[in-house]
């Protein structure tokens, strides 16, 4: 890292938003110390021939006073500010420039939407869990960029000029969610994106994340209404036809959906539609970063590692001074018994076994805040952190099974989570208890190849255990009993078989 300060900004001019971020290097991940956003609109104040307005420059330099100050202390070489599509296209940008640049005391760089494309992919790849061919979508105010990449080589990139503030303008500018709207909407989106469509369709791309305002909307509004985060074409018809009820901007009501999105979410879905549509589009989830991320990375010389996730979980057990070797012991045993009892079980190895792993991993992170409620700290701890690599769902689900970990079971917590079906989150829950428990003496011969994890039938665990294991750990023994009635007692089923 260069520069004295271990704090680094980018600033983000969008066309609908400016967005200022400052993080810390810490222990090897990178942790937000402070976020600014506002919502400045800027693309709607340019005229048909892209001047503009006075309105909009002194929006966008109000803002930029307020950035001004969060900058002062931050090493120059430290700072890198960007505008997009807007200040790309506005004849009169220099304007806003020039009188930006000295409340900023720091030069501006207007990026081209291909710099953009590559920022925003370099952006969601060092803070998203990817694999294979990635498709990356970024709605914009006035730009739409989509790019197909696998690791740090980006494959094929594009940046359109249509975006959710340009798009209310052109469609929906009359406070009328109509059919008609939202036809054209889609057909000017399509009409744009056809030329392009067939390479990207020739690429192929194996995963799909969104990293824009729309697509955390989407994700918001998924949440709240307790489905899957996953966005699919068919979740976003059932939306459009929801805001076509409402049929007005001023009467929209979607639970989850902020009001400071409510002007041009209509306008953004009629994009994702039309790219749904052309691309073939099966599922699509939030990225953990975009463009301002990409333009942190880039200033530390690189990006994170391949696996987001390891790398996040690396800097939690040492933030939080966790016993790395107890949360292997833990990890080993419960990767034994989730591989044990997976087909039986038809436990998914894809989605629900690194989550597992994950939670083993971190299970003692509660113990840093105090003993007794360890549970309910390390599952606040996870939902109130940032998780680079996880989504939201996958937060909420670790979460759960660290509440879960001991002591009675909570049962909402399990339910309520939408990364995994309740009975597969129910199943991992037990088995991360049983290693922890087959763990808790914190010595090297946990298992010492005298246990087995069974099904004898469906859903009730049976332990193959030596008598000799038995008698030899009489703590162990007497807990791994206790679990047994807890997970009858919750009509589960657990046994032991002594040999």
């Amino acid at each position: 890292m260069s520069g004295s300060s271990p704090l680094y900004a980018a600033v983000d001019l969008g066309s609908n938003s400016f967005h200022l971020l400052v993080v810390r290097n810490v222990s090897g991940a990178i942790r937000a110390v402070s976020r600014v956003k506002r919502k400045v609109r800027l693309a709607q104040g340019l005229d048909d021939k892209n001047m503009l307005s006075e309105e909009a420059i002194r929006r966008g330099l109000d803002c930029i006073r307020l950035f001004a100050e969060q900058l002062k202390d931050i090493p120059k070489q430290n700072i890198r500010i960007v505008a997009t599509a807007t200040l790309r296209l506005a004849k009169n940008a220099s304007v806003f420039i020039e009188n930006a640049e000295k409340i900023l005391e720091h030069s501006i760089d207007i990026i081209s939407g291909e710099e953009e494309a590559r920022t925003i992919y370099h952006g969601v790849i060092s803070t998203s869990n990817t694999q294979g061919n990635i498709l990356v979508i970024d709605i914009g105010g006035a730009s739409t960029e989509l790019i197909i990449g696998k690791g740090l080589d980006v494959k094929v990139l594009h940046s359109t000029q249509m975006g959710c503030v340009t798009w209310v303008n052109n469609f929906f500018s009359e406070d009328l969610i109509t059919e008609a709207n939202y036809e054209r909407a889609i057909d000017a989106a399509t009409e744009i994106l056809s030329p392009i469509a067939d390479e990207y369709l020739r690429e192929g791309f194996d995963t799909c994340v969104g990293a824009s305002g729309t697509i955390q909307s989407l994700q918001e509004i998924m949440l709240s209404s307790g489905e899957s985060e996953v966005v699919t074409l068919e979740k976003l018809l059932l939306l459009k036809k929801k805001t076509l009820q409402d049929g007005r901007f001023s009467k929209l009501n979607i639970s989850g959906l902020s009001p400071e999105r409510l002007t041009v979410f209509p306008s953004g879905l009629a994009i994702l539609i039309a790219i749904f549509k052309l691309l073939d589009i099966k599922g699509m989830t939030l990225a953990g970063g975009a463009l301002r991320e990409g333009v942190i990375y880039r200033m530390l010389g690189g990006y994170a590692p391949k696996d987001v996730r390891t790398n996040t979980v690396n800097s939690l057990i040492t933030r939080y001074q966790l016993d790395r070797e107890q949360a292997e012991r833990v990890t080993k045993v419960a990767l034994q018994a989730f591989d044990d009892l997976k087909d039986t079980w038809g436990l998914d190895n894809t989605s629900s076994r690194p989550i597992l792993k994950w939670a083993a991993m971190l299970y003692e992170i509660g113990l840093c805040i105090e003993y007794k409620k360890a549970p309910q700290h390390a599952s606040y701890i996870i939902d109130n952190i940032e998780m680079p690599g996880f989504t939201n769902a996958q937060k909420h689900l670790l979460s759960a099974l660290l509440l879960n970990q001991r002591d009675t079971y909570k049962i909402s917590a399990l339910q309520n989570q939408n990364a995994v079906p309740y009975a597969e989150a129910c199943a991992l829950a037990r088995i991360l208890r049983l290693a922890i428990i087959i763990c808790v003496r914190r010595s090297p011969d946990a298992i010492d190849g005298q246990i087995q994890f069974t099904m004898p039938e469906f859903g009730r665990i049976e332990l193959v255990i030596s008598s000799e294991w038995m008698n030899k750990h009489y703590l162990r023994a007497t807990l791994l009993k206790e679990e047994c009635s807890r997970q009858t007692e919750q009509g589960w089923g657990m046994s032991i078989k002594e040999y």
